[in-house]
């Protein structure tokens, strides 16, 4: 099953049909992790809002592994992860979509592994490159008219306040292309369970001294009303080819 993970600007799952809500029971919270189940193009998705209905739960503050683990409980084994980011590569302005190949984490103090107590080994995963290729392949083929971004490296920040101009200057030094609060340990944790996982960013501004403007939410709103429409556009096509690619293979 395909996971579609939903951060701001998606948090519904307006573009399936047959939709069921699930309420998962994980040992990471004592709260159920809600996703909702449905199809879309014949194919069984799963899609969870990473922010919590009402979209109320800050980065810092989600809980990522219950988040991750609720969806391999139910079978999901490839997730999509929907990131708003702000752009800092000139490829990046607002609007612009990308699939990034490579992370940076700069985030602290989240839970970011399931390998910590009771363990017989220590264990360690390969995270040389943090996006599965196949499923980065799969996105950028069929990013349709739209343009998109193949590229990139995704800077991973605490939040929930956006960076000072200095510390964006720091992130353009350190090879950073956009900068984002959720992608990690996302992407990790999904590795720690054999999911494949690759992100689809979509830029909502620029990122801090960039241009003389100063960010707003009205303006980062806006640009989500339009982004995100582009943004499921890139999915239903994807999710449109993995089913024929299916059939083939049958």
């Amino acid at each position: 099953m395909i996971g579609i993970i939903g951060g701001t600007g998606l948090s519904e799952p307006s573009f399936l049909t047959q939709t069921a809500m699930r309420q998962i029971v994980t040992p990471f919270s004592e709260q159920k992790v809600q996703i909702f189940t449905g199809r879309l193009h014949g194919v069984e998705l799963a899609f969870l809002p990473r922010h919590g209905k009402g979209h109320r739960v800050p980065p810092h503050r989600i809980n990522y592994r219950a988040n991750l683990w609720a969806l391999h409980s139910i079978g999901v084994r490839s997730v999509i992860g929907v990131n708003a980011v702000g752009g800092i590569h000139a490829q990046m302005g607002p609007g612009c979509i990308a699939v990034p190949e490579q992370l940076i984490d700069y985030s602290w103090g989240r839970e970011h592994t399931f390998f910590a107590d009771g363990l017989n080994n220590v264990t360690h995963i390969d995270f040389t490159s943090p996006y599965d290729e196949r499923l980065r392949r799969l996105l950028i083929e069929n990013a349709g008219a739209q343009p998109l971004w193949p590229h990139g490296v995704y800077a991973c920040t605490q939040g929930p306040r956006l960076e000072t101009a200095a510390e964006v200057e720091r992130l353009r030094r350190d090879g950073c292309d956009m900068i984002g609060m959720t992608g990690m340990p996302e992407a990790a944790l999904a590795r720690e369970l054999g999911i494949d996982y690759a992100c689809l960013a979509v830029s909502v501004n620029w990122a801090a001294g960039l241009t003389q403007d100063i960010i707003t939410m009205e303006s980062i709103g806006e640009v989500l009303r339009t982004g995100m429409g582009a943004v499921l556009g890139v999915i239903e096509r994807a999710v449109a080819c993995s089913a024929k690619l299916r059939e083939v293979a049958e």
